[in-house]
């Protein structure tokens, strides 16, 4: 028997170079460069999905046949169905890049020590400041590793727990930590410029500044970690009996946030300088930044004398290995862009002939509707990314509203976020629902139910007041 191991198929060794070109002609393309690198982005997301399609998941593929139903009613119906249809492939060749850059940052952060060092001192925090810290540091693991935050972090906090011999007390406990973690990554898409809602609102809401939006944005996250954590005190179970007290193990200590606080500085000084030097976009900006950090991080994780040669290796596992295996999530995001994009443009004259017009509410309405449409799709199974696509185009003009772009951004990111913690369709509603043991329609309905409605009046306040003082 040989010991030669099998081939890679031919689809599988491709996909990650079609991926890294894809990434490198939208990154060409959002500094600036020319048309051409725009329309090849464009053309290399079609040829990615044939190359993936036929190893994802069947339920994956309903995207694919719904997109190319789109694809061909808006080449057959609509004059510009052309360009309209370039504009679509753009946008999911953006989508895919900047998954592509954020899980480069991901694995990197996967063989540093430091990290899961860091996720522990969290999860051991005394009940206390437990869920305060998980919120915090979940923002700061979600800023690194995106849902990979709440795979670690949620890996941890259930070891923990598991470490409390009453069940009664175990139960509650491994509850509040989860609900910490995926309310502290819900806290952070408002405002993290390496969330998708960030990124997707700010190339879709002409005039909208990432550095401009941040205080706005904060308020949103500060309102959505304080009502949780209100809502965790205020709830707090009645045990049987008084639960053991608990903190950090023995040499876990705050230093252990360093390393990741560090980082976390570094990239966001670097994203801001070059965002405010350069006046790009400042997911333009991280396209190029973020790969560059992680390459960085690869290297320093080698043996000294051979930094630059496991730096090389490991970058190269990356494109070979690592990111195939994120075939259905790349088919899944750029296919709901490219679904919203073009589904959009096509909704349109049928919402005209029925006379359905925003343009008749007041400012602060329509705010408000976007905070609880963004949700309410999501209840309906929709991604947020295809929900903000196809939402998008028939709000009005902001200066129709009388309002500032960034009181429309701030609507639909504070939406988005609600969106994450209550639909029973969304990652982090399933990967808790994974870990305790539960369906996700109860961590989307029961657990959180409560605090989507609380958090939902809050951040329509927000946008109202935002609309009615002219804030942004």
């Amino acid at each position: 028997m040989s010991d030669t191991p099998a081939p890679v198929p031919l689809d599988i060794r491709l996909t990650g170079p079609v991926i890294v070109a894809l990434a490198a002609m939208v990154a060409v393309s959002q500094w600036g460069g020319p048309i051409w690198a725009d329309t090849a982005a464009a053309l290399l997301l079609p040829v990615l999905i044939a190359i993936v399609a036929p190893r994802v998941r069947r339920g994956r593929l309903i995207f694919v046949a719904v997109a190319l139903v789109l694809s061909g009613t808006a080449l057959l119906t609509l004059p510009e169905g052309g360009t309209v249809l370039r504009d679509a492939l753009a946008r999911g060749a953006f989508i895919a890049a900047f998954f592509a850059a954020l899980t480069s940052l991901r694995h990197a952060a996967d063989g540093s020590p430091a990290i899961r060092t860091c996720g522990m001192y969290l999860a051991h925090q005394p009940p206390g400041r437990r869920y305060i810290a998980l919120s915090m540091g979940g923002q700061m693991f979600a800023l690194l590793l995106n849902y990979g935050s709440i795979a670690l972090l949620g890996s941890l906090a259930t070891a923990a727990a598991r470490e409390e011999p009453d069940p009664e007390i175990r139960r509650h406990r491994m509850r509040r930590m989860l609900l910490a973690i995926q309310r502290g990554f819900g806290s952070m898409l408002p405002w993290s410029p390496l969330a998708f809602a960030v990124a997707i609102m700010s190339s879709l809401i002409p005039g909208v500044s990432w550095g401009r939006t941040l205080p706005y944005a904060l308020v949103s996250s500060v309102l959505l970690v304080g009502i949780g954590w209100a809502l965790d005190s205020i709830f707090k179970p009645r045990l049987a009996r008084p639960a053991p007290r608990h903190g950090p193990q023995e040499g876990e200590t705050w230093r252990a946030l360093l390393p990741l606080g560090g980082l976390l500085v570094l990239l966001m000084s670097l994203a801001l300088g070059l965002h405010e030097a350069t006046g790009l976009r400042i997911t333009a900006i991280l396209l190029v930044l973020v790969p560059l950090i992680a390459t960085l991080w690869f290297a320093l994780q080698g043996p000294e004398g051979g930094r630059f040669g496991h730096g090389a290796r490991r970058l190269g596992q990356y494109v070979q290995h690592d990111l195939p295996r994120y075939r259905d999530e790349l088919l899944l995001l750029s296919m709901a862009a490219f679904i919203g994009s073009i589904g959009a443009v096509l909704l349109t004259p049928v919402i005209d002939r029925t006379g359905f017009d925003l343009h008749v509410l007041p400012g602060w309405a329509v705010l408000v509707a976007v905070v609880w449409l963004m949700p309410l799709t999501g209840q309906l199974g929709m991604n947020p990314i295809l929900s903000a696509t196809l939402i998008y185009p028939f709000v009005p003009d902001p200066s129709v509203l009388g309002v500032t772009p960034t009181a429309v951004f701030i609507a639909f990111t504070g939406g988005w976020a609600l969106s994450g913690s209550n639909s029973p369709f969304a990652a982090t509603t399933l990967l808790l629902g994974n870990f305790a043991g539960i369906s996700a329609f109860r961590v989307g309905w029961q657990w959180n139910g409560v605090y989507t409605l609380c958090c939902g009046v809050a951040l329509s306040l927000w946008v109202a007041a935002m609309a009615a003082w002219g804030l942004g």
